[in-house]
C-alpha cells in the first residue's frame, strides 16, 4: 500500500489533496507532490528556511507534527508554502478604511480583487459609507448606500472565481446604528442575492443598554462638512476607525427593540446577519492601544484591524486519545504541549516566509505577528474519550485542552521573543494593560514584563472545514457532529457540484473496533443538541482564546422565535463575542445534508477562506 492510501482513508480526503493542496507544474500541471508527504515536507521546509540556526533540525520538527494531521495548518500555508506562485500563505484579512469618495470606493474594491486573488478571504466594514439617499455636495449627486456597493464586491468575487482563482470569501460589516442598517439587514433575503458574502452587524454595548431599556435608537452618520449647523439631532459617536468620538446627525430614530427584532427576524429566517457585539472586541483586544476593530475575517474568529491579517492553524485533537472508547481512555497532555510548541513557532515563521497582496497588509502582519492557533476534531474526541458533547464533563475537558493550548502557546512565544524579538508594534506597559493579559497567571505575565513577547496575538478557533475534511473527516473545530453519515456537496475545480457521501471519524473508529456492537448514549448529533450546549461549550473556552471563536448554533426549524432571541442576549452575557446561528432557510440551501434530505452549516466550503 503506497503512502497516500495509508494517509488517507476515504476518497473524498484525496480528492482534497489532490485539486485543493498537490503542488503541480503551472506548465503542464504534472504532479511535483507524487504523496501528501511530500507536501508535507515542502511545507515543513519553507518553514525551516527561515531559521537561521538548525534549519534541518527544524525541518524534522515541523515535518512530525504535519505527519499524521497533527497539526493542520491554514489551508493557504499547505497549498502555497515552497511554490513559486505568487500567492499568500494568510488565510485572513480586513482591508482598509473605505473612503467615502468614488475614488476610494473603487480603491478598496481593487486591494479587495487583489487579495482575493492571491487566495486571501477578506473582511470589510460598509459603515463609512454615507446612507442612501443623502446629497454628496461636491458632484451634486445622491448616494445610493453601502448595500449598493456590497453588489460590486460581490460581482467582483464571482468574476474572479470564474476564472479560476481562489473561491472568494468575504465578510460584510455595518455599524447598528448606520441609517442603511434596516437595507443591511434584509439584504440577503432575495434568492442570488450578495451570495459571497458573509453578514454581521455590529452590536455596541450602548445598543444592547437601550434593548434592555427599550429606548429609542438614532440612526446616524458623521457630519460630511466641518461648517457650522444647527445642532438639534447631533450626537457624538465613535465611528468605525476614530479614535475618539466624531458629531453626527441623526437620520432616523428607530426603537431599539424594533431594530433588534429585525435583526433577529432575519437571522432566524434567513440565516443571516450574524452579530458581533464589538465593544467587547475592542475592549479584549491585546492592541487595544493602538487598534480599533470594526470587522472580522470570513467566518469571524479573527477580528481585525485595517489591512489586518492573521495566518491559522489547528491541533487535531483526534490524534491525542489514547485507548480511545475503552475505559483507559486519555488525553496525551505531553504530545499536546510538545505539538503546540513547535506549531507557535512553525506559525510564526509563516509570517515571514508569506507573500502579501498589499503593502500595507505586509507591515500590519510583520507589525503584529497575528497567530490563529486552535483546536480541531473535538467532539469527535471527546467521544473517543466516552464524553457526550452537551454534558459539563465534556465542558471541562475542552477547556482544560484549551487552556494548555493557549499557555504554552504563550510560553513558547515568550521564547520566541528571548531569541528572536518582541513583535515590533509591542508596548510593554500598554499591553500587559489588556485584560486577556491580566487574566493569564502570574509567570506568563512576567515573562512578558522580562522577555517581550514573539506574538501579540495567539489564539482563535475556526471552522476548519476543508482542513477537517483532509484529515480524514474529523469533526469540524469546535463543532459538534453534523451526523455521523451524510452527504455532502463540493465544489469541484471545473466549477460543477460533486456529492460524496461521508461518514464521520469517530463513528468509523467505533464500528471499526466494535463492529456488533450498538453505538454508546455519548453519540448525539448536532440535530439533537440544545442550543444552550452550543453556547455554553463557546462560552467554556472564549477565556484562552485572544482572537475569537467561529461557532454555528444549528436552530431546529420549529425552535420558537423569543426563545431565538434569547440565545444572543445569553451570548452577550456570556461575554461571547459574536453569535451565528442556522435555521434550516429556502434561500441559503445547503452544504451538508442528512440522508436523503436535511440542511446544513452557514459557513460553506466556499465561503470559508481555507
Amino acid at each position: 500500500m503506497d503512502k497516500k492510501r495509508q494517509a488517507f482513508t476515504n476518497d473524498v480526503s484525496r480528492l482534497i489533496w489532490e485539486s485543493k493542496y498537490r503542488y503541480r507544474d503551472s506548465d503542464d500541471n504534472m504532479p511535483l507532490d507524487q504523496d501528501i508527504s511530500d507536501s508535507w515536507r515542502r511545507t515543513a521546509n519553507a518553514m525551516a528556511e527561515m531559521e537561521k540556526n538548525d534549519q534541518p533540525q527544524h525541518a524534522r520538527h515541523f515535518y512530525s507534527i504535519l505527519d499524521g494531521f497533527q497539526f493542520l495548518p491554514g489551508g493557504r500555508i499547505l497549498a502555497g508554502s515552497g511554490i513559486k506562485r505568487q500567492v499568500t500563505l494568510f488565510n485572513c484579512f480586513v482591508m482598509g478604511h473605505i473612503e467615502d469618495s468614488l475614488d476610494g470606493i473603487f480603491d478598496a474594491l481593487k486591494q479587495g480583487a487583489l487579495t482575493m486573488q492571491q487566495g486571501g478571504g477578506i473582511g470589510c466594514d460598509f459603515s463609512s459609507l454615507r446612507p442612501r439617499g443623502i446629497q454628496a455636495r461636491r458632484v451634486g449627486a445622491v448616494a445610493s448606500g453601502p448595500v449598493s456597493f456590497m453588489r460590486i464586491w460581490d460581482s467582483m468575487c464571482a468574476t474572479l472565481l470564474s476564472t479560476g482563482a481562489r473561491r472568494g470569501a468575504m465578510m460584510a460589516t455595518l455599524r447598528c446604528d448606520h441609517p442603511d442598517i434596516e437595507a443591511f439587514i434584509a439584504a440577503k433575503q432575495k434568492p442570488g442575492e450578495l451570495r459571497h458574502f458573509n453578514l454581521s452587524v455590529l452590536v455596541t454595548d450602548a445598543f444592547m443598554q437601550a434593548i434592555a431599556k427599550d429606548s429609542d435608537w438614532p440612526l446616524v452618520f458623521p457630519l460630511q462638512s466641518s461648517a457650522a449647523e444647527d445642532q438639534n439631532g447631533i450626537v457624538l459617536r465613535q465611528w468605525s476607525h476614530t479614535d475618539s468620538p466624531v458629531p453626527c446627525r441623526t437620520v432616523k430614530t428607530i426603537k431599539a427593540r424594533e431594530l433588534w427584532h429585525k435583526i433577529m427576524r432575519a437571522t432566524y429566517d434567513y440565516a443571516e446577519p450574524g452579530v458581533l457585539f464589538i465593544d467587547h472586541i475592542n475592549r479584549m483586544n491585546n492592541l487595544h492601544d493602538r487598534e480599533v476593530i470594526s470587522a472580522t475575517n470570513p467566518c469571524g474568529e479573527i477580528p481585525l484591524p485595517p489591512y489586518g491579517a492573521c495566518n491559522l492553524g489547528s491541533i487535531n485533537l483526534t490524534r491525542f486519545i489514547r485507548h480511545p472508547f475503552t475505559p483507559e481512555a486519555v488525553l496525551d497532555v505531553e504530545g499536546i504541549t510538545q505539538t503546540v510548541k513547535v506549531a507557535t513557532r512553525f506559525m510564526d515563521n509563516v509570517i515571514d516566509s508569506s507573500r502579501f497582496p498589499l503593502r500595507e497588509q505586509a507591515q500590519q502582519a510583520q507589525g503584529s505577528r497575528r497567530l490563529g492557533l486552535g483546536m480541531t476534531g473535538l467532539a469527535d474526541a471527546l467521544l473517543m474519550l466516552g464524553l457526550s458533547y452537551q454534558s459539563e464533563a465534556a465542558r471541562r475537558h475542552a477547556e482544560a485542552i484549551m487552556k494548555l493550548i493557549c499557555h504554552t502557546a504563550y510560553l513558547t512565544s515568550i521564547e520566541l521573543a528571548r531569541e528572536k524579538g518582541a513583535f515590533p508594534f509591542f508596548n510593554r506597559k500598554s499591553y500587559l494593560a489588556s485584560p486577556f493579559i491580566k487574566a493569564l497567571p502570574e509567570h506568563i505575565q512576567h515573562g512578558i514584563d522580562k522577555y517581550g513577547i514573539r506574538n501579540s496575538h495567539l489564539t482563535a478557533i475556526a471552522p476548519t472545514g476543508t482542513i477537517s475534511l483532509l484529515a480524514n473527516n474529523i469533526s469540524s473545530g469546535i463543532e459538534p457532529v453534523f451526523n455521523w453519515r451524510y452527504e455532502r456537496k463540493i465544489l469541484s475545480v471545473d466549477g460543477d457540484y460533486k456529492t460524496f457521501t461521508l461518514t464521520d471519524y469517530a463513528w468509523q473508529l467505533w464500528h471499526s473496533l466494535y463492529p456488533d456492537k450498538t453505538l454508546p448514549d455519548t453519540f448525539i448529533d448536532a440535530h439533537h443538541l440544545k442550543p444552550i450546549d452550543h453556547l455554553q461549550m463557546q462560552a467554556a473556552l472564549q477565556p484562552y482564546v485572544d482572537n475569537a471563536i467561529s461557532k454555528t448554533i444549528n436552530i431546529p426549524a420549529d425552535y420558537d422565535f423569543d426563545d431565538f432571541q434569547d440565545i444572543y442576549l445569553k451570548a452577550y452575557e456570556m461575554g461571547l463575542k459574536g453569535c451565528t446561528t442556522f435555521r434550516p432557510n429556502p434561500i441559503t440551501g445547503s452544504i451538508l445534508s442528512e440522508l436523503p434530505d436535511e440542511t446544513g452549516a452557514c459557513c460553506t466550503l466556499e465561503r470559508e477562506a481555507d
